[in-house]
């Protein structure tokens, strides 16, 4: 149950029973602060009671807002879970996101050498403006004639993004950030109040390197959403979802037109904006599809080495926060990691989101984000239905448990000789149905199928 520490909170109707540690729930009461897909998977889930929010309950999914705003001032009991970690923002706010891999670069390449260090180069170059301005015009004049790429580093779904090539295309930003600080530092009395200071603080943006060579399908960008669930850093669990999938832009890249964003920026709530956009067509193509496509362009080999980079990026970026994320028992986390492919079939991370869209576009992606959400409930396990040595639940599978997962090969051809892989199937088979039926116990009162 969670209740408010000062005031002791409310009673709900329901009081479980004494259970055994491990035992799972028969009966589970839910808060969901959102309205979308995540809201009708908790309502059909067997034994899962919605409450409102003066009642106690057992699973909280929330926003992040109302995780810093209640977090501190909650009690948790030892069952209870909420799908955020405290500071998750350590990772998916941009600017913090490069400054801790940059961070663990350096203490790979000083601890086990600059080879083992160059497996962290996968993201752009990156400055914080303003705090790096004089840094980030020394490296853009040695790379004069390159395109940058201007991020919020709290914003999301494309808001605030724009393309540039010369200097004075920022001067509006760099003018106006200074002017507000100019206005922070002038006091009529000497005084202001911290509300006046928070509302005329500068947004940080973060200055990118702009991929000028995406890798292009039909001649547009893509990029892709793939799914990552934590659910302990300290030791660090991740399992992988198989499923994701390749947002697309709308319109034909060309660098001629950086100003048009139907170009540049594959974010699902731009390119519906766009003036040609068909809902019916959607803009996304499945991973599997993109892995069938790539494999029949490049080859088997290829593809499967271009996915073990795509796994190096979250491996590394979750071991680059893995010390400063406040690991809490109670918490769990579903990533939304944003990966983009160059020419040559080298992937580039360009952002992690704590609250990916579980909106879906299309009857497609509705099945598919439904699947990623029940699969991610049973991951959680609040009934108590896993034994824990899992390798594999649902679409998910478990990529590091403290330290990396392997399963087992059986080469047939040279006598059943085995070897083993990195336990994962991004852009695989997804047998999570079939999977389901023998892993889990059957929910209370149901029987097996």
């Amino acid at each position: 149950m969670s209740r408010s520490k000062q005031t002791g909170g409310p009673k709900s109707n329901y009081t479980s029973p004494k259970r055994k540690e491990g035992e799972g729930r028969s009966t589970v009461r839910y808060r969901c602060g959102l309205s979308n897909t995540i809201q009708d998977v908790l309502h059909q889930r067997p034994g899962w009671i919605e409450v409102k929010d003066d009642c106690e309950w057992d699973f909280n999914w929330c926003d992040v807002g109302w995780l810093r705003e209640n977090f501190d001032h909650s009690y948790l009991e030892e069952h209870v879970r909420i799908c955020h970690f405290r500071n998750n923002y350590e990772l998916t706010r941009k600017n913090l996101m490069v400054k801790n891999l940059k961070r663990y670069r350096k203490t790979l390449e000083r601890e086990a050498g600059r080879l083992e260090a160059a497996k962290c180069d996968f993201f752009p170059r990156t400055f914080e403006l303003p705090n790096e301005y004089h840094l980030f015009v020394e490296e853009f004049k040695r790379s004069q004639g390159s395109t940058w790429i201007m991020k919020p580093v709290a914003r999301s779904q494309g808001k605030g993004i724009f393309l540039f090539r010369k200097l004075k295309d920022i001067m509006d930003w760099k003018k106006v950030a200074r002017q507000i600080t100019v206005e922070m530092n002038t006091f009529v009395d000497g005084t202001r109040s911290d509300d006046q200071r928070e509302e005329n603080q500068v947004e940080s943006y973060v200055a990118q390197r702009y991929i000028e060579n995406p890798y292009l399908i039909s001649g547009r960008k893509f990029d892709l959403r793939v799914y990552v669930l934590v659910t302990s850093y300290t030791p660090l669990k991740a399992w992988l979802y198989r499923d994701g999938f390749a947002r697309f832009s709308s319109t034909r890249f060309s660098l001629s037109s950086i100003d048009d964003q139907y170009v540049h920026l594959t974010n699902v709530a731009v390119q519906k904006t766009a003036p040609d956009y068909d809902p019916e067509k959607d803009c996304k193509w499945q991973l599997q599809q993109l892995r069938r496509y790539l494999t029949a362009k490049h080859g088997r080999e290829t593809v499967e080495r271009l996915f073990q980079d795509i796994d190096n990026i979250f491996v590394r970026s979750l071991l680059s926060v893995q010390k400063v994320i406040i690991n809490d028992k109670h918490c769990f986390e579903l990533y939304g990691y944003d990966i983009l492919l160059d020419q040559d079939l080298k992937p580039w991370l360009i952002e992690v989101n704590a609250s990916p869209s579980l909106t879906a576009s299309s009857q497609e992606d509705y099945e598919m984000k439904s699947c990623l959400l029940e699969d991610t409930l049973h991951v959680v396990d609040m009934e108590g239905r896993l034994t824990g040595k899992e390798k594999q639940v649902g679409g998910f599978d478990l990529m590091w448990n403290d330290g990396p997962v392997y399963r087992e090969i059986i080469h047939f051809e040279n006598l059943g000789s085995t070897s083993l892989t990195a336990n994962t199937h991004l852009g695989c088979n997804n047998d999570r149905q079939k999977q389901l039926r023998y892993l889990l116990k059957p929910f209370p009162g149901q029987k097996r199928a």
